[in-house]
């Protein structure tokens, strides 16, 4: 399974650590991805896409 949202296509974004030296190491920040229950159907979506989902049904 990727690592990417179905519902925003957000995936895994990449950078560097820097130290105190300031000496650089490449890394990746993945994307917060949880598996919520929606309609009987489970579905792994980002947190802010969830968020998202919930304010838009709460406010029909």
């Amino acid at each position: 399974m990727a690592r990417k949202c179905p519902f925003t296509g957000k995936g895994p974004v990449s950078g560097n650590n820097r130290s105190h030296s300031v000496r650089a190491t490449r890394r990746k920040w993945n994307v917060n991805l949880q598996t919520y229950t929606i309609d009987g159907q489970r579905v792994r979506m980002s947190t802010r896409a969830y968020r998202t989902l919930n304010k838009t049904s709460a406010s029909k």
